[in-house]
């Protein structure tokens, strides 16, 4: 029997649970990025220049990370979190060489500069698994991520039919450990917060802060025993 947080057993913390909401990264997805690789700013410069937009690779870093950087303080939050399609909007819209719909080759361009970043991108097996143990209660997914691709990434990994909800953090403007980002889960399924489980890899932004407002928790390399315990 697998042992949790304060010797509450792994089949003891599913008593009475109504809905199940998880992590994304590192939790259902695998996956390793390169933001720093100056191929990867190479080939979004390539792109965008037959959008209509004129910013060389070392400029468009540079300018993505001041953006970033300006959004983030704006929030004045304690966790802020960015819009990364904005953030290329903006840039688009400022390198413009002829008149384009900025927003729509901002969408297209943080697509494209995740697809030129990432190394690695898969379904952890157990995980899988233990979505499929858990199909008949309500889901879902709460990230720190970026809808702009982190939906179409669930999509193309097939993971977006377990969800009942999703939420990103980039919707919000604020992001884990912040309580409000699970507290707007919870509202989206109707249940309250002690017959909610929540299940995710990092201990300060799913375990800690989960717990904090009174949901359970468990760490997924723990919950990957639990379709071997049914």
């Amino acid at each position: 029997m697998g042992i949790l947080f304060d010797g509450v057993s792994s089949m003891g913390i599913l008593d009475g649970v109504q809905a199940v909401f998880f992590d994304c990264y590192n939790t259902l997805i695998d996956i390793s990025t390169d933001e720093d690789n100056p191929l990867t700013w190479q080939m979004v410069s390539s792109w965008l220049s037959y959008q209509g937009v004129g910013i060389g690779a070392r400029d468009l870093m540079h300018e993505y990370r001041r953006i970033c950087h300006e959004q983030a303080m704006q929030r004045r939050e304690l966790y802020p979190e960015i819009d990364v399609e904005q953030v290329f909007a903006e840039i688009c819209r400022d390198h413009r060489l002829w008149e384009i719909d900025a927003r729509k080759v901002g969408r297209r361009a943080a697509r494209t500069f995740r697809a030129a970043s990432v190394r690695k991108k898969r379904v952890f097996p157990e995980s899988l698994r233990l979505l499929e143990h858990f199909r008949g209660l309500p889901m879902g997914l709460v990230s720190n991520g970026q809808r702009v691709f982190s939906e179409h990434e669930l999509r193309h990994l097939g993971l977006s039919k377990y969800f009942d909800v999703l939420v990103f953090s980039s919707d919000l403007g604020f992001k884990k450990p912040d309580p409000r980002i699970f507290r707007h889960a919870l509202s989206k399924l109707a249940v309250d917060p002690e017959n909610a489980l929540f299940i995710g890899d990092s201990y300060r932004d799913d375990i800690l802060a989960s717990r904090e407002i009174g949901m359970r928790s468990m760490f997924i390399r723990d919950a990957w025993a639990l379709p071997d315990r049914a």
